[in-house]
């Protein structure tokens, strides 16, 4: 017994001397053992062509193990090369990218399996041009290489050798001029995940490589945002029974909703949202029951929305609005939804048979009816989703609304859009939680301003009847962006904080603002729209330093003193830019000589400061802004001449300096302005001639009038001294001649003045001569009245 213990305890103890020394073993040849040569030799070509900006590729030196590389993993063991990711770390505050030359040299890494360079700026790839090269690729099972900068990539051949693959994206990637990717994509058997999304794909019809196309393994599909301009063929979904994702969304796909489709019955996501599908809903999309995500919006479909919608129980997401879908459709349609999170049936035209007492089975995240027929009561059965984040009731014709029910529902909305309806009501004691986008314009509604959040990004309470100031609260809001308070019955001085470095937009029109204009502003902003308040003051020089402003208007305000003397740093108005970040203003304008309806877009460029009483000369920097459209500085105290830079603003389409006091000669450089629509010049003291050109002649007269001495076309012929004031001299016999008149004229003043005060004078201060000239005066007229009496006696008896 105690042998057999003694044999059993020596036996361990050789068995763990064997384990300590294989584990000593294995970590002293991992640490000692580096990179595989090769793999550091195809790594360090494949740098080359990559320009490197920011340091990245700082650790892809020799001296370094290439398994230590930013970037690239290799096994634990072999120390091979199995995966290289070079895309970059979205969670760095500034992106770190990449550019230059991906060269598929990098396809030669024996045991690489797992390839991703994708959301950098590299703008070429370079195919090895000796296609065996790639061969050993075939362990790669995950390739990406989309969201590159505006690559074109004519040949897809080089995928052949990648057996393996099961991933594969080349979205963003120019393939127009590629015909035979369908073939190129069916050598890829073991191909799971297909995206090809922005690649310019072009008509599927007309491509003969399409018959080769084999999506038999294929479970995602993703070929959305191309343009293919035709049907899809009828055997384009005969796939895989396993396929659980397609997006055909925004691809121009003609025709009707392919049958084929239906029998795909593990469909969990379907967009084809966005295309030009004719046809009706199919009433077969009951039977794909495990179906969550379905879009079919933005398309022409027509006809009745088939009830067997209803039969989609997992569906979570679920939009088909703006088509032209008719009839009606009732809450039982969707009374098995009951993982509904997000619903949108927006510009539908059916009529809605919601019972009002109906209590829906699901809670919603979103809600989208804009442009549908709700009205006028606000539906009864919204007032039930209190998980409501986002909710679109824009132009539903709401008139009345439960007053508490619909403060408690909207208060923790994060965004709420009910534009152009007709709801009255007082909000001021409403208190918005979550605010993120708040859109009340157009309506009725009445009293103060709402609280909004700290959180509040955009709000647009324009065309309303909101009264008193901007509440205190709103200073909290360090996220605003957006400001649209047109149209109110606003006043007070704007105590609102104006300088975060988010706030891109403010418009506080048309309202009863007064006091001076804040001088505290967002270096970010692009629009500013002050017009028709009571501001007075001086205009700060902040606003002409604003480098992203194209849009300012502070006309019919109480704006005094001279414009401002500084270098205007309003950039966009010397270089045309046009803001990639921008959201939609309407208002209502007067430009181009007329009142109109204005939308304010990021590539016009307008001043506007008319009807003000600001004066002074016209700073010359002001028009050094070539890239302005409209400029109106009409209507003020003006003075001076019109700088002659004028003619440098070649985009100028609307020029209005009407109603000042200017003077001089209108600068020649004016017939420049090739693109000039609308020309105001008059009520000012202008002269001289108007410069001959195409463009100032094709206005009438009424452009220049009030102007006494201007002249030419459109208005009376010049004389010669009109025509060339500054530069007509008299000649010398004119001077002669001008002289005797000068004598003649100033001898004749001065001998009347002698006489009338040599008699006057003396009747004046001599009394016996005074009473002696108006004695005779008297009997002359005596003598002329008797004498005019019997002639007229005679003439009566005659």
């Amino acid at each position: 017994m105690n042998h057999s213990i003694t044999i059993l305890t020596t036996q361990m103890s050789f068995l763990l001397l064997l384990f300590l020394y294989v584990t000593t073993f294995h970590k002293t040849i991992s640490t000692k053992v580096s990179c595989n040569e090769k793999d550091r030799e195809i790594l360090l070509i494949f740098k080359k062509g990559i320009i490197d900006s920011y340091g990245r590729l700082s650790t892809w030196v020799t001296k370094n193990d290439c398994c230590v590389w930013e970037g690239v993993h290799c096994d634990n063991i072999t120390r091979r090369v199995t995966q290289l990711d070079l895309s970059p770390n979205f969670k760095d505050e500034q992106p770190k990218y990449l550019k230059g030359e991906i060269n598929l040299c990098i396809l030669e890494l024996e045991f690489l399996s797992h390839l991703d360079l994708s959301s950098n700026d590299f703008h070429v790839i370079s195919i090895p041009s000796i296609q065996y090269n790639i061969t050993h690729a075939s362990k790669l099972s995950y390739l990406d290489l989309s969201w590159n900068d505006y690559i074109h990539m004519d040949n897809l051949d080089w995928l052949s050798p990648l057996s393996s693959l099961k991933y594969l994206s080349l979205s963003g990637i120019d393939l127009q001029k590629n015909t035979n990717w369908p073939q190129a994509i069916a050598t890829l058997s073991s191909l799971l995940e297909l995206h090809l999304q922005y690649s310019n794909l072009n008509n599927l019809v007309l491509n003969q490589s399409i018959k080769f196309l084999n999506f038999s393994s294929i479970v995602t599909l993703d070929f959305s945002h191309n343009n293919f301009t035709s049907h899809l063929p009828n055997g384009f979904f005969n796939l895989t029974k396993d396929i659980t994702y397609i997006d055909f969304s925004w691809s121009n796909i003609l025709g009707e909703i392919p049958s084929s489709l239906l029998n795909l019955r593990n469909l969990r996501h379907l967009d084809l949202s966005n295309n030009q599908l004719l046809g009706s809903i199919p009433e077969g999309i009951g039977q794909l029951a495990h179906i969550q995500f379905l879009d079919l919006s933005m398309n022409m479909l027509s006809g009745f929305i088939p009830p067997t919608l209803g039969n989609l129980s997992h569906i979570y997401f679920l939009s088909i609005g703006f088509n032209n879908f008719t009839g009606e459709i009732s809450n039982i349609i969707f009374s098995k939804l009951s993982s509904i999170t997000v619903l949108d049936l927006s510009n539908s035209n059916v009529v809605f048979q919601f019972e009002l007492d109906w209590v829906p089975p699901f809670q919603l995240y979103s809600l989208y009816l804009p442009h549908t027929n709700q009205g006028p009561n606000f539906p009864s059965w919204i007032y039930t989703q209190k998980s409501l984040q986002i909710l679109d009731l824009s132009s539903s014709g709401i008139s009345f609304v439960n007053r508490n029910k619909f403060l408690s529902i909207i208060q923790g909305i994060y965004d709420l859009y009910l534009s152009n309806n007709s709801i009255s009501l007082d909000i001021s004691n409403l208190t918005l939680i979550k605010g993120g986008n708040l859109k009340l314009d157009h309506n009725s509604f009445i009293g103060g301003l709402p609280n909004i959040s700290p959180m509040a990004e955009l709000v647009d309470l324009s065309y309303n009847s909101f009264s008193g100031s901007i509440p205190d609260t709103w200073n909290k809001s360090k996220k605003l962006n957006y400001i649209n308070l047109w149209s109110n019955r606003l006043s007070g001085e704007v105590s609102v904080d104006l300088s975060s470095s988010h706030l891109y937009y403010i418009n506080l029109g048309k309202n009863e603002f007064s006091g001076t204009i804040p001088v505290k502003l967002s270096q970010n902003l692009q629009v500013v729209i002050l017009r028709a308040n009571k501001f007075e003051g001086n205009i700060p020089t902040q606003l002409f330093n604003l480098s992203h402003l194209y849009h300012l208007d502070l006309a019919h305000n109480k704006l005094s003193g001279s414009m401002p003397k500084c270098l205007y740093n309003l950039t966009h108005m010397v270089t045309f830019i046009v803001e990639t970040w921008w959201s939609e203003i309407i208002i209502d304008l007067f430009t181009k000589g007329q009142d109109y309806v204005y939308q304010v877009m990021p590539d016009r460029r307008t001043i506007d400061l008319s009807s003000n009483s600001l004066s002074g000369d016209l700073p010359s920097e002001l028009f050094e802004l070539v890239q302005i459209q409209t400029l109106n500085l009409s209507h003020n105290n003006f003075t001076g001449t019109i700088p002659k830079t004028v003619g440098g603003m070649k985009n100028m389409e609307s020029l209005d300096l009407s109603s000042n006091k200017l003077y001089g000669e209108i600068p020649q450089s004016m017939i420049l302005l090739n693109f000039l629509e609308y020309l105001n010049l008059s009520n000012n003291n202008l002269k001289g001639k108007i410069p001959v050109g195409t463009q100032l002649q094709s206005f009438n007269a009424s452009s220049f009038i009030g102007n006494l001495n201007l002249c030419g076309a459109p208005l009376n012929n010049c004389t010669t001294e009109e025509e060339n004031p500054k530069t007509a001299t008299p000649s010398r016999e004119n001077k002669d001649d001008g002289s005797i008149k000068e004598s003649l004229y100033l001898g004749m003043g001065v001998g009347f003045a002698v006489g009338f005060w040599g008699i006057c004078g003396s009747l004046f201060l001599i009394r016996k001569w005074r009473h002696t000239y108006f004695q005779f005066v008297d009997g002359v007229g005596d003598k002329l009245y008797v004498t005019l009496m019997l002639k007229l006696n005679n003439f009566h008896r005659n």
